[in-house]
């Protein structure tokens, strides 16, 4: 078996993709279990890193759906039944909704951006707690900074359509993954929150102008570097804080 099982959500595309291919080919041995909501386009993305020579300790597809507890649920039992420990979780499935409506707007945000992740994590626990080192990582954003938007120089200053529900849902992840610091903080498993960067992802859409941020996003291979280095304890120090590429960013 691999030295390390690592599980991310939103594995198909963007930045889980990105860290997928990181991870594949990191020499700690990760065997990487790439979940999506498309059973198809995971299988796809798993060809792509294979096809690039990387995965030799394992790619595994796993259909997983962060709004649907019994999708959650069910991919939990075959990790359980397949490898019985799970040693990194990277909760990375995200959306930035931006439709007219507000009740579906929010209702949509928050259920992919806040209670996915808060089910995700509960479902893979006890797995988790299987493992010697574990570590569960949160996607987040710089965008969830209350400190930067009362900053009248922040460029949180301009919004659009859809950051309202976006940024609100990040900064709601920020206290769950600082609680659920407090409530593992008696065992193995550490708990991080990174901020990716402005990368190209399917966050905002999935034309080039939207996956590209008109040409303005960066490369998401940076993402998953700073993952790797989370992984490696070389931001330990930076526990308590919101990680990013160039140190922490105030709450």
């Amino acid at each position: 078996m691999a030295s390390r099982i690592a599980l991310i959500t939103g594995a198909n595309s963007g930045i889980g993709f990105a860290i997928a291919k990181e991870l594949a080919a990191a020499p700690e041995g990760f065997h990487v279990l790439l979940a999506g909501r498309t059973l198809s386009k995971v299988e796809s993305a798993i060809s792509e890193i294979e096809t690039s020579g990387h995965g030799a300790n394992g790619l595994t597809a796993l259909e997983l759906d962060v709004t649907n507890q019994t999708s959650i649920q069910t991919a939990a039992s075959a990790v359980k039944q397949k490898f019985g420990r799970l040693d990194v979780l990277i909760n990375n499935a995200g959306i930035e909704n931006r439709d007219t409506d507000l009740v579906t707007k929010f209702h949509e945000t928050f259920a992919t951006n806040v209670l996915g992740p808060v089910l995700v994590s509960a479902a893979f626990r006890s797995l988790l707690l299987a493992s010697p080192a574990p570590y569960s990582v949160y996607i987040g954003s710089v965008t969830s900074s209350l400190t930067s938007i009362v900053n009248p120089d922040s460029y949180l200053r301009t919004t659009t359509a859809g950051t309202n529900a976006y940024r609100a849902s990040k900064t709601a992840l920020n206290m769950i993954a600082m609680h659920e610091q407090l409530e593992v903080k008696d065992t193995p498993l550490k708990v991080r929150i990174m901020c990716p960067g402005f990368v190209v992802s399917n966050l905002r859409g999935t034309s080039e102008e939207a996956r590209s941020g008109g040409g303005r996003a960066g490369d998401p291979a940076s993402s998953a570097r700073l993952l790797l280095s989370i992984l490696r304890g070389e931001r330990d120090g930076d526990a308590q804080g919101l990680i990013t590429t160039s140190g922490v960013c105030p709450w």
